[in-house]
């Protein structure tokens, strides 16, 4: 029976294949739009005279940052005004790497794109930097009447800019609460008595971790296309090398930008952008068929390494195979910065200004903002108290367990946790205190995969071209609505309570919510080796993508969901939850399905979910098929077939787009 089964389905497989092809054509015309629409809006800031310039063209950008650098007007409001047009620049930029297709995006331009950010973001530091100096010359003429110092809280929806200045130097006076803020410090006696001014400068933005982390792509998976599956009308597995060499013809992959790792000195950093896009590139030529996808996983874990370690160590290692890695740095694949950046600041008190009648006298020195050393270098040898700092954490973001606190180590380019001891979380507080021997730029971290695996996952269709996806985890529940060629964050459910209000209710595109999402701490968007961190079954590329694709092209007449039998199909194909979705109401559990594919042959299975053990047993009275399209007609109605090729291509790519992201079918 199996086999006349089997037969049948090779006969037709062919003209089911060129059926579905047609249907993928969607995807060719959701990219062919998006590619007019990127000319299209080009063309229409030029016709807007936008006194804005564009990020992407050479020398609007220089001539914009020239004319800055010139400006020599210094005052912290209008540095904050300025900074959120820089901070608008670079996200363009950003977008511009992660969303061209690689056909449309040349090799000078990623490296002119990328070099384009780095020198805006030390601009605006700069920029920041030259604001404080300014501010430490007047610090005497805003006194605090009570204490005899100088402190202030300058805030905007980007940055939170804190400064104390110790006029009187009096012990009693050592440590400080910025109330507008809620951020404060403890110093060691012997600053209290000193000249020193500190900054905490809390930018909501991370302008400090390496570039390839602030541009990370959603991770393709490399599959064939349509086309080359009809060729193979005898076995279900394809043969290894096929799979690479069409990939880059598959139309619904988006081109993955690939991440580059800068350094601290801006020629040192353009030339790890291209050295890394290289190391990388090569990589993700490697097909991903059986050992091939172990391969490059193993390639992938090596090169994640090199970017975390430091280069002494790796110096060590290569000498000596056995040598350990420093705990102390942390993995940037593992750990995820969340909340932006605190630069933490001891500096040099300048001269104050003087009041002679109506005129006020600065001393002009061309010295810059000093920092203050602590501890000192007469004092290397001897015992140095710690600062004490207290951090209030922004209530746009969710900690879901105590955060790790790193500080940036400039010289090896990484973030490490050494040398930061008696750390204190209150929850309810949201805030964090904590000892550091000197004073350093700090960041919160968090397990990238603390909401993975998921335990659970709905795509349903709400209208024509509508959608809701709903991802449940261990800490929240995440609803996105899809429409047309966006998508909205609707509800991010934390223990019965909706949270993050601000980023909900917004129509953005797929790429944006990933990025708004991860900032606000909700990463439900596995990198390229989060399979290395949990325990689950990589699933095949050829099965999962090939099932996001035909999911996509289904989704605005079928709802899918999580199937725990999922977890028992092993690594070469999945099982999902199915069912014909026209009403608005939700789904009943009598009318689920479970379908079986492995990227060629698509099966009704006679299992359900309260079944005792796995079996991949047909249903009664059911066929195999090629594709999830035709293994759904044999038991939908017209109308649901007719909305299927009916439905708008933009509408197919979001959803397309948000599985791909989410990896539903792995992560969960």
């Amino acid at each position: 029976m199996m086999a006349k089964l089997a037969a049948k389905d090779r006969e037709r497989r062919e003209a089911e294949l060129a059926e579905l092809h047609s249907l993928e054509q969607k995807f060719l015309s959701a990219e062919q739009w998006k590619i007019d629409y990127r000319a299209h809006a080009k063309w229409e800031h030029y016709l807007s005279c936008d006194e804005n310039p564009d990020p992407a063209v050479l020398w609007e950008i220089n001539t914009f940052m020239s004319l800055w650098r010139e400006d020599q007007n210094k005052d912290i409001k209008l540095v904050m005004e300025k900074g959120e047009q820089v901070l608008n620049l670079i996200e363009k930029l950003q977008f511009l790497l992660l969303d061209a297709p690689s056909n449309q995006i040349t090799e000078k331009e990623i490296v002119q794109y990328q070099e384009s950010i780095l020198e805006l973001q030390n601009l605006l530091q700069e920029k920041y930097n030259g604001a404080t100096e300014h501010l430490l010359k007047t610090a005497c003429m805003c006194e605090d009447s009570e204490t005899g110092n100088m402190h202030a809280v300058i805030k905007d929806k980007n940055v939170t800019f804190c400064i104390w200045v110790n006029l009187k130097k009096k012990v009693r006076f050592k440590n400080h609460v910025f109330c507008d803020a809620q951020h404060g410090f403890d110093l060691p006696k012997s600053l209290a008595v000193s000249s020193v001014a500190v900054r905490i400068l809390h930018t909501h933005y991370d302008h400090v971790s390496p570039l390839w982390l602030q541009c990370q792509s959603v991770p393709k998976l490399e599959v064939l296309d349509s086309k080359e599956l009809t060729q193979d009308s005898k076995d279900d597995v394809e043969e290894p090398g096929e799979e690479g060499n069409k990939a880059n013809e598959e139309p619904s992959i988006p081109a993955k930008e690939e991440p580059s790792m800068p350094a601290e000195e801006t020629w040192d950093r353009r030339k790890s952008v291209v050295s890394i896009q290289e190391n990388i590139s090569n990589i993700a030529d490697v097909n991903e068929t059986g050992e091939e996808a172990e391969k490059k996983s193993e390639i992938l874990d090596i090169s994640s390494l090199s970017l975390v370690q430091d280069p002494v160590m790796q110096e060590e290692t290569s000498e000596k195979e056995e040598a350990k890695p420093d705990e102390n740095i942390v993995d940037l694949q593992q750990f995820v910065l969340v909340g932006g950046v605190y630069h933490i600041n001891a500096l040099q008190v300048p001269r104050q200004v003087k009041q002679v009648k109506d005129w006020s006298m600065v001393e002009l020195r061309d010295v810059g903002l000093e920092a203050y050393p602590y501890p000192s270098e007469e004092a290397e040898d001897a015992i140095h108290p710690p600062i004490e700092i207290t951090l209030r954490l922004s209530d746009n973001v969710m900690y879901f367990a105590t955060p790790v606190i790193a500080r940036w180590d400039p010289a090896g380019q990484q973030w490490r946790t050494d040398d930061i001891s008696n750390v204190t979380y209150e929850t309810e507080e949201k805030s964090i205190t904590f000892k550091m021997g000197a004073f350093y730029t700090i960041a919160l971290l968090q397990d990238a995969h603390i909401n993975m695996p998921y335990q659970g996952w709905e795509l349903q269709p709400t209208g024509t071209d509508e959608a809701l996806l709903i991802v449940t985890t261990v800490f929240a529940v995440i609803q996105i609505q899809i429409k047309g060629n966006q998508c909205m964050l609707s509800s991010v459910v934390v223990e019965e309570k909706e949270v993050l209000s601000h980023i909900t209710g917004k129509w953005i595109s797929p790429l944006n919510l990933r990025e708004v999402l991860k900032k606000a701490g909700v990463n439900i968007f596995p990198g390229e080796c989060s399979y290395t961190y949990l325990s689950l079954n990589k699933k095949a590329p050829i099965a999962e993508a090939k099932a996001y694709q035909q999911m996509a092209l289904l989704a605005s007449a079928f709802a899918f969901a999580r199937s725990k039998w999922n977890l028992e199909a092993g690594q070469e194909q999945v099982v999902f939850k199915v069912s014909e979705h026209l009403k608005a109401e939700s789904v009943k559990d009598k009318d689920w399905s479970l379908y079986l594919f492995n990227g060629q042959k698509a099966q009704k299975l006679k299992l359900t979910e309260t079944s005792e053990a796995f079996s991949e047993e047909i249903e009664e009275n059911s066929e195999f098929h090629s594709t999830i399209y035709h293994m759904l007609k044999d038991f939908s109605s017209k109308e649901a077939v007719d909305k299927v090729e009916t439905a708008s291509f933009l509408f197919i790519d979001v959803v397309y787009q948000l599985l791909l992201a989410t990896r539903v079918l792995t992560y969960s």
